[in-house]
């Protein structure tokens, strides 16, 4: 089940910036990285609410 959530734009640490011109600044916050939302990565921390969604998943099986 954890495959089907991890992902960087699941992460406590991801983060999306708009700079002073408009661009988009897409990265890791603990990292310091530029990251895509699909992006994979050991560090991965779940948010709270990725949290809560998964105990559900599984308390449903």
């Amino acid at each position: 089940m954890i495959e089907r959530y991890h992902c960087c734009a699941t992460c406590k640490h991801f983060r999306i910036d708009v700079q002073d011109d408009g661009d988009r600044r897409i990265y890791c916050e603990r990292l310091g990285f530029d990251t895509k939302p699909t992006y994979q990565f050991n560090c991965w921390d779940p948010k709270d609410q990725v949290i809560k969604a998964m105990k559900q998943e599984e308390e449903s099986e």
